[in-house]
């Protein structure tokens, strides 16, 4: 640190500037579009990585057209006004129906105008089509883009289309294989970009960069010197506008199969042969693979769900799950679910991995805690080695991302006198004033501009992954009149039901709670 600040010693930066493309987003009048991705790209043109001859082209089916498009936009983008006119200035809007072929021709045309207009000719950008809809839509969508001739590459792939979705990618495995077959009856793998907005987060991106370019971290990142690793995702939110989907989902799909298990990939895989999108990717299926399955018979011992009651949230009294709107009564969905597995390799053979996320929880975290093993002998008597908090390493993902090491140390004065001392750092410590951190968003779009996949995830992962957690939804969910594991309940503005300290308990080990 200097004066203060976090100070670079010489720096890398390995990006490279996107070439022209032009940015057609499906759902574009949406809450996603207008909340996320307008002003991510927005940001992306203050910071000069949107090309000046990129375009975006919004399609809905909102009766829009520019000018009102434009309206709608500027109560979600925040900047100077002169730069928020220039960049409007390289949006348009198309609408139509999703099912109707002509919707596809007029896409295409606006596409081919905004091209023209920006200096290049038609048809000669990189393109970029975005879904930010439901699932269900996909497979149509993608048919109708291949059908009107949009989604189809020259055999070198110049210029590109890529084809952006979110999650989720299908309800279990069978639904996951059903939508992957579909997509590649239009689409190349290479063409897909399956986005997880989590691993655009910075934490989660330097993930890679503290194990792998710090000789520090990587030869104690094993099962010698660490005793257990959390990841933990809470919210304090409950299903806001989302009670359809979340009651139909459950806390299970919507976080594990995605975002949690991703971020564990890459706090556990092997170190790759290299950066490129494939080895890394290649590296987290690797991982995947060696998780041991959940025993469906002893399911309690691994995973315990639960569903939040009334509680209160910062001093404000908030509804039980089943009395929020949209919610029915009799509802069985989990809003909290905690896991403890294995990963059966020689890195990390016998170190328990806790896993959990909930809604309604008592504070917004998002955290992955690395907590080492204890010191095998104290020479400090008459202090114990088991007096001595063993060392800890915690990524804040959110709300405010950094890491924070917690180390022993001498407390100043003239007796010696030691404690744990924790060394922190936030990101927002190194930016300059007025400057905000980067939305994932902005990383993950400039990303797909740029053709590179790492942060996206590939077919066989999702499978992989579906593979671990569908057995335990069938279990959860099955009508053949088989026992099924309760459902507890935990107060909301709590830490979630005390029955997951029974995966605890098992290794002696406590949950990492914010407060603590």
């Amino acid at each position: 640190m200097a004066d203060g600040k976090y100070t670079w010693r010489g720096g890398f930066c390995l990006e490279v500037a996107p070439v022209p493309n032009t940015i057609a987003i499906f759902g574009a009048s949406g809450d996603l579009s207008c909340r996320k991705l307008i002003p991510a790209l927005f940001q992306l043109f203050k910071r000069g990585l949107l090309h000046e001859q990129s375009r975006i082209v919004g399609c809905a089916r909102s009766g829009l057209d520019d000018s009102s498009f434009h309206a709608l936009l500027t109560k979600w983008i925040r900047g100077n006004p002169d730069d928020v006119r220039e960049f409007l200035r390289r949006v348009h809007y198309v609408h139509g129906d999703y099912d109707d072929p002509a919707f596809y021709q007029a896409i295409g045309a606006k596409l081919n105008q905004a091209e023209r207009e920006a200096g290049g000719a038609p048809g000669s950008f990189g393109r970029i089509f975005y879904l930010a809809m439901p699932s269900a839509l996909y497979s149509g969508i993608v048919d109708h883009l291949g059908s009107s001739g949009l989604t189809k590459e020259d055999p070198s792939g110049v210029p590109w289309r890529h084809v952006i979705l979110e999650k989720p990618f299908g309800r279990d495995l069978d639904s996951a294989r059903k939508l992957d077959r579909e997509l590649h009856k239009t689409l190349d793998e290479r063409q897909i970009y399956r986005i997880d907005h989590y691993l655009g987060k910075e934490t989660v991106q330097n993930i890679m960069i503290l194990r792998f370019a710090n000789l520090i971290f990587e030869p104690v990142w094993n099962s010698r010197y660490i005793d257990n690793i959390q990841i933990t995702v809470a919210e304090t939110v409950g299903v806001e506008r989302r009670a359809g989907y979340f009651d139909k989902s459950g806390l299970l799909r919507d976080m594990f199969q995605n975002h949690i298990l991703e971020m564990l990939a890459l706090v556990a895989m092997e170190i790759p042969g290299s950066i490129d999108a494939d080895s890394i990717r290649s590296e987290k299926l690797k991982l995947l693979r060696c998780i041991r399955p959940f025993d469906p018979k002893h399911l309690e011992k691994s995973i315990v769900r639960a569903q939040y009651t009334a509680g209160t949230i910062s001093g404000e009294a908030v509804p039980a799950y089943t009395d929020e709107p949209g919610i029915p009564a009799d509802s069985d969905t989990e809003t909290f679910v905690a896991m403890r597995l294995l990963i059966d390799n020689w890195r990390w053979h016998g170190v328990p991995f806790y896993l959990r996320s909930g809604k309604r929880m008592k504070e917004k975290t998002s955290r992955i805690i690395i907590n080492f093993k204890p010191i095998p002998h104290s020479i400090f008597s008459p202090v114990k080695a088991e007096d001595l908090t063993p060392n800890q390493l915690i990524l804040n993902v959110q709300p405010e991302e950094g890491l924070r090491l917690t180390i022993q140390a001498k407390q100043p004065g003239p007796k010696l006198c030691m404690g744990a001392l924790g060394m922190d750092f936030k990101y927002a410590s190194i930016l300059e004033p007025g400057e905000t951190m980067p939305d994932a968003y902005e990383r993950l779009l400039l990303d797909c501009m740029l053709g590179d996949q790492t942060l996206f995830i590939r077919n066989d992962t999702i499978e992989h992954a579906w593979s671990l957690l569908t057995p335990v939804l069938d279990i959860w969910e099955r009508g053949d009149g088989g026992p099924v594991p309760p459902l507890f309940h935990y107060p909301a503005g709590s830490w979630g039901p005390k029955e997951a300290e029974i995966l605890t308990d098992m290794d002696k080990v406590l949950w990492k709670n914010e407060t603590d």
